[in-house]
C-alpha cells in the first residue's frame, strides 16, 4: 500500500521537475530596440505599417487604447 503511494509520489516530483525554464533570455523580442522600430518577422503588424515611422506608431497605439477602453465602448 506505502509502495505505490511512494512511487506515485516520486514520478509526481520528477514530472515537476522538468518544467522547461522561462528565462528572458528566452523571450522573442528582447527589448533592445525602440517599439516603433519593428520587429523581424512578426505575423501580427498591421498590413500598411511602415516600420520606423513613430507618429504612425503613436497613432496605432492611441486607436488600440480606445478601442479597448470600457467607456467608450458603453455610451
Amino acid at each position: 500500500m506505502i509502495r505505490p503511494l511512494l512511487i506515485s509520489l516520486i514520478a509526481l516530483a520528477m514530472f515537476g521537475c522538468s518544467e522547461k525554464s522561462q528565462s528572458q533570455a528566452d523571450a522573442r523580442v528582447s527589448g533592445d530596440v525602440a517599439p516603433y522600430k519593428g520587429a523581424v518577422n512578426d505575423p501580427y503588424v498591421i498590413k500598411g505599417w511602415t516600420a520606423g515611422n513613430k507618429t504612425e506608431w503613436d497613432t496605432q497605439m492611441r486607436e488600440r487604447a480606445q478601442k479597448q477602453n470600457e467607456y467608450v465602448k458603453v455610451n
